[in-house]
């Protein structure tokens, strides 16, 4: 199942692409500022929902493995039980096997849940990062508008040259 953060983040970040693109043929800086601005929140939108998805992924596959485990070992024991001692020490094995069973899928998913929430702060980080650059970016371009272009026409002709080198 896909995450609902990757469709929406991919959503915004085709939006921004649009917007940006549609700014830059129109000539206004606020236009491209802002859909660049959400093209790179729905990038780390997308990436956050990638990073949950193969969180839950990872947490599934070791419980499935647990219970294969735990139930190839209920089921070994099962077929030796037949004496008192063997059928004792078989449902102690048993014990000790769903234990170990149930403290991996606590720690399994405890490691889920710190994962979710670090991805989830670095995602909140990274938006409040990149608005903050954003506002402060334009409001450089408002102030210095020249000296934007002269920096922007240096970067296009920079990066002319390097693809004209690669040919």
């Amino acid at each position: 199942m896909v995450d609902t953060d990757r469709i929406t983040g991919a959503a915004k970040e085709l939006g921004g692409k649009v917007q940006g693109t549609v700014g830059d043929l129109t000539g206004s800086k606020r236009d491209s500022v802002e859909g660049r601005a959400r093209e790179a929140q729905g990038a780390a939108e997308n990436l956050y929902g990638q990073a949950k998805d193969t969180v839950r992924d990872a947490a599934e596959h070791v419980a499935d493995t647990a219970r294969d485990v735990g139930g190839k070992a209920r089921d070994t024991v099962g077929n030796l039980i037949g004496s008192d001692d063997v059928e004792d020490r078989a449902r102690r094995a048993q014990g000790a096997a769903s234990d170990t069973y149930e403290r991996g899928e606590r720690y399994v998913r405890s490691a889920g849940r710190d994962a979710y929430d670090r991805a989830e702060d670095a995602y909140e980080n990274g938006g409040r990062y990149l608005r903050e650059g954003g506002r402060e970016a334009t409001s450089q371009i408002v102030e210095h508008p020249i000296a934007a272009l002269i920096v922007a026409g240096l970067l296009g002709y920079g990066l002319g040259l390097l693809i004209h080198r690669r040919d």
